[in-house]
């Protein structure tokens, strides 16, 4: 099972030309850095003229657009395999199968492992639990676990997990080139630019959730906007995808990011646009389908996300949802959902964004 799931994050030449099978949504191909700047100054116009047409705008961006794809593949397969690891230590202590918040590891047993694995030694391994709250209740969750590949790493350093079957060390990312380190710090950059723009406009950002492969890494650089931008408003919106069957995970373990770390936790729901590719890609190169298997099965959990997204507003007021969907029960779901918990249209914490073949959307808060 890991080693189909790690042929997902994987290029294949045969999906180069991610086009085929998406009629409704606008890609994205790396020609230079220079076409990067010119994504980016488009998106920087987007931004100026929702701020000057509206109070309380939005903006969307696609990271594709913004730096070569193969570094968020890349990525993609550390955070992955990174979290795959994570599993595998709780399986050790006996909690497979537990929901993803649940799993909790005994650091006293984790460093044992760490040691036994030849990682480090519980001396050396002592220092990743210290500073903060990591690791004082004698656990550590997914959460803490994640915050060990904190984001002033230098991606290119070589990063070594080891593989549970045959014991020995692998390399979670190839050492990048120079030029590519350069390529991942535009990126960054170039992020860094659009989310400050933003703020100073008064527009929220909307990172687009792309193909499976990718959204590791633009789930994770977008938590890092959230971060540094969302302190006092929602500001910087993740898109989750709820035909993945791993929507609701995802969504409740970044819910909860928000919650520990005080940030305001913004978030586009939508069912997906690359069904069909992600669809042939599994079969063709021979990993799970992450797709859920029936269209009730997405609106099962498109109405569950949205749900707890609904529930976290009620209770801390912390958290904005933009219900983009043209579906109408979704819609009235939500009007119902809102009545029943008291969450009022003039808080505009909750939007809808009516999708007009993905290209052009038209965003409005309910009540006006």
């Amino acid at each position: 099972g890991a080693e189909q799931r790690e042929k997902q994050y994987r290029a294949h030449r045969g999906f180069g030309d991610r086009r085929g099978g998406v009629i409704s949504a606008r890609t994205y191909f790396y020609a230079d850095e220079a076409k990067c700047d010119q994504h980016m100054e488009t998106f920087l116009r987007c931004i100026d003229a929702s701020g000057g047409s509206s109070e309380d705008g939005f903006s969307a961006i696609k990271l594709t657009a913004l730096g070569r794809p193969q570094f968020l593949l890349q990525f993609s397969e550390v955070l992955v395999k990174w979290r795959r690891f994570f599993h595998q230590m709780a399986a050790e202590q006996g909690q497979a199968g537990r929901a993803a918040l649940e799993m909790k590891l005994e650091v006293e047993k984790l460093q044992e492992a760490l040691a036994n694995l030849g990682i480090a030694t519980k001396a050396e391994s002592q220092h990743w639990f210290t500073g903060e709250n990591l690791g004082v209740s004698g656990t550590v969750d997914l959460l803490d676990w994640n915050s060990l590949i904190d984001s002033r790493t230098k991606l290119s350093k070589l990063l070594l997990v080891p593989n549970m079957q045959t014991g020995q060390l692998e390399p979670l990312l190839s050492r990048f080139t120079e030029e590519e380190d350069l390529q991942m710090k535009r990126m960054l950059q170039r992020m860094d630019v659009l989310a400050k723009r933003a703020t100073e406009k008064g527009v929220r950002l909307m990172v687009d959730a792309e193909q499976s492969y990718f959204q590791p890494a633009i789930s994770r650089l977008t938590l890092e906007m959230q971060r540094r931008f969302n302190r006092d408003r929602a500001i910087i919106f993740n898109t989750y995808q709820c035909y993945l069957k791993e929507a609701y995970d995802n969504v409740t373990v970044d819910v909860e990011l928000s919650r520990r770390e005080g940030w305001h936790f913004g978030t586009k729901l939508v069912r997906g646009a690359y069904m069909e590719q992600e669809r042939e890609r599994a079969a063709r190169i021979g990993y799970e389908d992450p797709i859920n298997p029936t269209y009730e099965k997405t609106n099962e959990m498109y109405h569950r996300c949205l749900d707890y997204i609904l529930e976290e507003i009620k209770h801390s007021r912390k958290a904005n949802v933009m219900v983009a969907s043209h579906n109408e029960d979704s819609v009235k779901f939500t009007l119902r959902r809102m009545m029943d918990l008291g969450i009022h249209p003039s808080e505009k914490k909750v939007y809808f964004g009516q999708l007009l073949g993905m290209c052009d959307q038209i965003t409005f808060p309910l009540g006006e």
